[in-house]
């Protein structure tokens, strides 16, 4: 079954045990061996780099006359969860993910959060496994094929928020944690993002970093009306 997956991602791994680790959501993990620390967590750590870096040195070279500014949105909008997530149902990921018994009953399989992380840690998999080519190619084949060519605001939140309010001087952004719950593998976070120490926007996320983009889109959504 796990060859099905090397034959979609388009490469045949010399070590397994890098692929069936980066498919082991971190529910496994804690039901199975009482550790996270044997989950993907850590290869989601690591291909996150990878693909903010290789995205970024394919945007500067191809369109070097954008502003800084759009570059980052066209990246954000590229490494986001829903772009993620799709890369995750095109080459059926989630059928392959190992999931603990709350997650699978979830739905966990088709969890956007989920299967983006996934992604991230295939990624540092093969960049183990092989090198940078293969995780490169597969960022290629299935990442920068998909480049916004459009000014896009709707991935990097946060940037848009700074770049809004810096249009005025002396303007401080910060984002304060206001609450977290659930078990260490469905954590659920939620945070305020603040506006020269006043409260502008709430939000809430499966990571403070999604907590804090879903906050400065509340913040942004108000400030636009």
């Amino acid at each position: 079954m796990i060859k099905d997956l090397e034959i979609a991602i388009g490469y045949r791994f010399k070590n397994i045990t890098l692929l069936q680790n980066a498919l082991t959501h971190s529910s496994f993990a804690n039901e199975r061996w009482h550790d996270s620390l044997m989950s993907n967590e850590q290869l989601e750590f690591l291909g996150d780099s990878i693909l903010g870096m290789v995205v970024a040195e394919f945007l500067y070279r191809n369109y070097p006359d954008r502003p800084e500014g759009e570059l980052t949105r066209m990246r954000a909008d590229m490494v986001c969860e829903t772009s993620l997530a799709n890369v995750a149902d095109q080459i059926g990921l989630g059928e392959h993910l190992l999931l603990g018994h709350g997650e699978e009953q979830g739905g966990g399989r088709t969890r956007a959060s989920i299967l983006a992380d996934a992604v991230e840690s295939v990624i540092a998999a093969s960049f183990l496994d092989g090198g940078m080519e293969p995780a490169r190619k597969f960022i290629e084949r299935f990442i920068l094929c998909n480049v916004p060519e459009q000014r896009l605001r709707n991935a990097d939140y946060k940037t848009a928020l700074q770049e809004l309010v810096q249009q005025k001087k002396n303007q401080v952004i910060t984002y304060e944690l206001t609450g977290q719950s659930g078990p260490d593998h469905d954590k659920h976070f939620a945070v305020q993002v603040l506006l020269n120490g006043s409260p502008i926007g709430f939000g809430e996320g499966t990571s403070k970093k999604r907590a804090e983009q879903d906050a400065a889109r509340n913040a942004l959504e108000k400030l636009d009306h």
